[in-house]
């Protein structure tokens, strides 16, 4: 295969992420493209205050280093940055990419995009892999890059209950961009895949750029007993539920069945339900329920564990519960798979893509069929599955490579 094109990938989520919580799906994905590119032929691409920053390939270092918690070293706000309230860690760290940029523009970043093209060659790419700069001007600027965004899901125009209010038009407006500017388009399954084209058919998106379907995959992670929460009863049957709490993850189903679970059962024999994520949007019931559960409830909540930790309550559960409404991909789902820890899901269009019949269906809305399906796994010893062949990251840097050959055809 020829040589690898020179990147210029957008970074811009990752830096507004910092100090965000632990990162979702999406931001794994640019982080695990920046690792990808140590010591390739790269630059990368932040929005900043004073536009957009054209930063070398040794600021990729530093964000990986601030990511992994490596953030004593990023100065302190000064006074107008307190009175402006930019005291967040993603604005001290903003600041220090900023210093060292090697050009910042305003506008449709020409200037930019010449130097990516000097410096990187004339098969120099553009990646934008975080739903994030989906600007105009950025896409325009950056024309004579191969221009390659990752779409990962059509969500927000699929199930706009499922969003903040005003955030399905936000994202149509910006999909609208992405899809319509690209030269490439990237996304994680056919099912998206399907969505997208029936997305750009439906806005009428001038622009028809191939779609690529290139499989993200999991990185895996030590697991890390030692820093589990202290006193977490670990010796009952235990189940886990991990992603954001947000309406389409569907969590209030879960609460159904436990709370049917709770009428049939001794409290001794009480399965134990994980919810691991950070709380989302939107979902003032479910986050009520959660408030009120009792000390010692065999509901528990955890909204900051680390990846480490997450590993060590995979290696110890009787299943991963996702009844979610929606999803493009679902990467707990293969973190499961890998580790052959059964699954009970939605019967999703991405999900069936994905884990085929390795994994077993049940219907979001019946509290009766999870509560049922659990009883009988609790019942039984913690058993594991062959692990299932999953999608990996050398994979999808190779299939997205040959996506970029093609399109010098």
């Amino acid at each position: 295969m020829p040589a690898e094109p020179g990147i210029l990938l957008d970074i811009s989520r990752l830096v507004s992420r910092l100090g965000g919580g632990p990162l979702t799906g999406i931001d794994r994905v640019e982080l695990e493209w920046l690792r990808h590119l140590q010591g390739k032929p790269h630059l990368l691409l932040c929005r900043v205050p004073r536009g957009q920053a054209l930063l070398p390939a040794t600021a990729g270092a530093l964000l990986l280093d601030w990511i992994e918690g490596a953030v004593a070293d990023l100065p302190a706000p000064g006074l107008l940055d307190r009175l402006a309230g930019r005291t967040a860690l993603k604005d001290r760290a903003t600041r220090v990419l900023a210093a060292h940029a090697l050009r910042i523009e305003r506008g449709f970043i020409r200037k930019i995009a010449a130097q990516a093209l000097h410096d990187l060659g004339a098969e120099a790419a553009y990646l934008n892999l975080g739903h994030a700069n989906w600007r105009r001007e950025v896409f325009a600027g950056l024309q004579g890059l191969r221009r390659v965004v990752m779409i990962h899901d059509t969500i927000p125009l699929d199930h706009p209950e499922f969003t903040r209010q005003g955030q399905s038009e936000k994202f149509r407006d910006r999909f609208a961009v992405a899809a319509g500017m690209a030269d490439l388009v990237l996304t994680v399954s056919k099912a998206s895949a399907a969505q997208i084209a029936l997305w750009r058919g439906r806005l009428a998106v001038h622009g028809r750029a191939p779609i690529a379907v290139t499989p993200i995959g999991a990185r895996p992670v030590p697991a890390d007993s030692a820093a589990l929460p202290p006193g977490l009863d670990l010796t009952r049957p235990m189940f886990i539920a991990l992603g954001t709490i947000e309406p389409r993850k569907n969590h209030a189903v879960l609460l159904d069945a436990w709370a049917l679970l709770a009428k049939r059962l001794p409290v001794a024999d009480l399965p134990r339900l994980l919810i691991i994520g950070r709380r989302g949007w939107e979902n003032h019931a479910v986050f009520a329920r959660l408030d009120h559960l009792p000390a010692g409830a065999a509901v528990q909540e955890f909204g900051d564990l680390g990846d480490g930790e997450v590993a060590a309550l995979m290696e110890r559960a009787h299943a991963l519960l996702m009844p979610s409404r929606a999803e493009g991909f679902g990467l707990p789902l293969i973190e499961a798979a890998r580790l052959g820890l059964p699954v009970l899901a939605s019967p999703l269009p991405s999900t069936r893509e994905l884990l085929g019949d390795w994994a077993r269906y049940l219907s979001p809305d019946e509290p009766e069929a999870w509560a049922e399906a659990v009883a009988a796994m609790a019942q039984t010893p913690i058993q594991r599955l062959a692990p299932r062949e999953i999608p990996d990251w050398p994979s999808h840097f190779d299939q997205v490579q040959r996506a970029l050959l093609d399109l010098r055809d």
